[in-house]
C-alpha cells in the first residue's frame, strides 16, 4: 500500500502509537507533519530517522489543546510540503481515577487533550480537504470508548466523543471525497502500560483472549491501509484491534 508523496500530519506522534504510526507512514512514502509538547529530544530523533527514509519530515511543538496554535502548525505545514493528504489525531492522555476522587481539573485535561484535540486538528485541515476535494482523516480512539473501563469516565467520555465525531464527519464530508474512520486499539505495549507492576499487566493479559498486549506497529499496520487508496470506500467506521478483548 503505497502513500508515495502524501503529506500526513500527526497528532502527539514522538512516543507510543504516534511514533509507531509515523514511521509507517513513511516507511510507505508519505511526508510527515507531527506535533509534540514536552520531550524535544525525542521529536529530534523521531524526525531525524524519518528523514533518512528519503521523505521528508518536520517535527513541530505545539499544544493540542490550543486551538490557534495547532492552526498555525497546519499552516506552516502546508506551505512547507505543499499540502495536506492524511489526518492523525492520536494525542492523548489519561488520568484514570474512580469518579468519587476525580477532580474537575482531571476531567478537563483529558477531554480538551483528547477530544477538544481531535476538533481542533480536524477543523484546522478540514476546509484544505474540502477545496481539494480529498483527504483523509484517522482518529485514534479506543476500546475504552466503546465498552467503557472503570476508573475511566473521563477517558471513556472522550474517547467514546471521537467515534461520534468519526460518524457525523463522515456523513458531512463524503460527498467531497474525504473519509474518516477511526481506529479502537486495547491494551497495547505503550509507556501507559510499561509503568504498571508485573502483577497488574498480568491480570489485564488474563482477560485477552489473544493471551497478550498488542504492539505499536500492529495498529499502525492497520492505519497505514485506511490511509491508502486501498480503503477508498470505507468511511464512517471504527476498527477494534484490541486481540478480542471487548467480544461480546
Amino acid at each position: 500500500m503505497s502513500l508515495k508523496n502524501k503529506i500526513a500530519i500527526i497528532s502527539g506522534a514522538s512516543r507510543g502509537i504516534g511514533r509507531a504510526i509515523a514511521v509507517e507512514l513513511a516507511e510507505a512514502g508519505a511526508n510527515i507533519s507531527f506535533n509534540y509538547l514536552h520531550s524535544d529530544e525525542q521529536a529530534k530523533a523521531l524526525e531525524e530517522e524519518i528523514k533518512k527514509m528519503n521523505v521528508n519530515a518536520r517535527a513541530f511543538k505545539a499544544d493540542i489543546k490550543d486551538y490557534e496554535a495547532v492552526r498555525l502548525w497546519v499552516d506552516e505545514t502546508r506551505e512547507l510540503f505543499g499540502g495536506i493528504d492524511i489526518v492523525i489525531n492520536n494525542a492523548g492522555v489519561t488520568r484514570d481515577k474512580a469518579l468519587a476522587l476525580m477532580d474537575p481539573a482531571d476531567w478537563h485535561e483529558v477531554i480538551s487533550t483528547n477530544l477538544d484535540g481531535t476538533f481542533n486538528l480536524s477543523r484546522a485541515s478540514i476546509v484544505t480537504f474540502i477545496k481539494q476535494k480529498s483527504g483523509v482523516i484517522l482518529n485514534i480512539s479506543s476500546v475504552s470508548g466503546i465498552t467503557g473501563l472503570p476508573r475511566q469516565t473521563n477517558y471513556s467520555a472522550s474517547k467514546a466523543g471521537m467515534i461520534g465525531f468519526t460518524k457525523a464527519l463522515a456523513k458531512e464530508v463524503a460527498s467531497y471525497n474525504i473519509r474518516v474512520n477511526a481506529v479502537a486499539p486495547g491494551f497495547i505495549e505503550t509507556d501507559m502500560l510499561k509503568s504498571l507492576k508485573e502483577e497488574h499487566k498480568s491480570r489485564i493479559i488474563e482477560q485477552i483472549p489473544s493471551s497478550r498486549l498488542g504492539k505499536p506497529e500492529e495498529i499502525a499496520e492497520l492505519v497505514s491501509f485506511l490511509a491508502s487508496d486501498s480503503a477508498s470506500y470505507i468511511t464512517g467506521q471504527t476498527f477494534v484491534i484490541d486481540g478480542g478483548l471487548s467480544i461480546i
